[in-house]
């Protein structure tokens, strides 16, 4: 039996160092310390988490009260059984989660669950938990950020299209690795398919509501929507919710994984300033998906969702999409996430207080935003 890896916290400090420097891609680190991508996951939330007791009175209180809990845990399973152990701890944590608050809920150093009854519990795919994250090879971050060009000025290229200008850019790759790549970039081209993400058919489509809408003033509709930013060595996601009115962008967030975490999180940040009567998406799966759907009918926001094949719905967030890529990320070879965070940050604050915009009677954005 392999003898489970043990941590000190000293280790684990060091590490959620690295991760908050953003210095390298979380699958860089991964990759050099052998640990996997979830387990550091888990590390940096919990050390977020408790942050804030650093600088409280409260730490020996607190610390009392999570070894008492600790006691009473301990008690617990000494009390029942097997059996009535993993159902009650299947009933408390398993419900109505996602996939990744499945992975969240991992304990890879609890002693008396393994890891294989914890997966099983789970409905996780034992094999899955074991996989180290490989960096992508230069020939994988070629393709897919050529792919990205592409589709950033064509958006309506399907694969077939793309699968033509690779191979007439001497790339040469079969239509099924062009879906692939695709796929884990988050994109699909407008025709025939959904823009940006594969849709869950299991999950409601909404109206697309703006069809003959008059827009005349600012958070009266707003888009959101997500693409790909290169880095020299992988790539992240940039979420945006943009006001269609002024062109402000609202929001914003940076992830190097398509979980919907950094999607929500948007979408919040972006609530705690204003509320707009309608929210405009495409029919993608992170925008069909419950935990989006319920966040934003919670603030009494409508829901509206590009219509199937339809380029011209979300025309406003795909020319910003334009605009930032050949106007800072195609500039620019991001050696880290940090980077990459650092110079999207600028532009946005550029492109939001300084850039003028012909549409807007070369305005800024800000000004036509918070001056209506």
């Amino acid at each position: 039996m392999t003898k489970r890896n043990r941590y000190t916290p000293e280790f684990k400090s060091q590490i959620v160092l690295e991760i908050l420097k953003e210095e390298k891609s979380l699958s860089e680190l991964a990759s050099q310390h052998g640990i996997h991508a979830n387990q550091l996951r888990q590390w940096k939330n919990a050390a977020l988490e408790q942050m804030p007791q650093l600088f409280t009175k409260e730490n020996k209180k607190q610390d009392q009260l999570i070894s008492d809990y600790e006691d009473q845990i301990q008690n617990l399973y000494a009390e029942v059984g097997k059996l009535t152990t993993q159902l009650s701890w299947l009933k408390k944590n398993l419900a109505l989660k996602t996939r990744k608050e499945r992975l969240d809920l991992l304990d890879w150093e609890d002693s008396q669950l393994p890891i294989k009854a914890q997966a099983d519990l789970l409905s996780l795919n034992r094999s899955s938990l074991y996989y180290k994250p490989v960096e992508p090879s230069q020939e994988e971050i070629i393709i897919k950020n050529r792919i990205d060009e592409l589709y950033t000025k064509h958006p309506f290229f399907g694969s077939r299209r793309i699968k033509e200008h690779l191979e007439a850019d001497g790339l040469l790759i079969n239509r099924k690795a062009v879906q692939r790549h695709m796929r884990e970039m988050g994109i699909e081209g407008i025709h025939p398919g959904p823009n940006l993400s594969k849709r869950n058919m299991q999950h409601r489509i909404y109206p697309y509501l703006l069809r003959g809408l008059q827009i005349g003033q600012p958070n009266h509709v707003w888009g959101i929507d997500i693409t790909y930013i290169r880095l020299e060595r992988g790539w992240m996601y940039l979420v945006a919710l943009i006001d269609w009115y002024s062109r402000y962008i609202v929001s914003w967030e940076l992830d190097q994984t398509l979980e919907i975490d950094f999607v929500l999180e948007a979408v919040n940040h972006g609530f705690s300033q204003a509320r707009p009567q309608i929210l405009n998406s495409d029919q993608g799966s992170h925008f069909t998906s419950p935990q989006y759907t319920n966040l934003v009918k919670s603030a009494e926001v409508k829901i509206s969702m590009d219509g199937k094949g339809r380029a011209l719905d979300n025309i406003i967030t795909e020319r910003f999409w334009r605009s930032i890529k050949y106007e800072e990320v195609y500039l620019n070879e991001y050696t880290s996430p940090r980077e990459a965070r650092k110079g999207i940050t600028k532009y946005i604050d550029f492109y939001n207080h300084t850039r003028l915009h012909q549409s807007l009677d070369y305005q800024t954005p800000s000004s036509v935003y918070y001056s209506s």
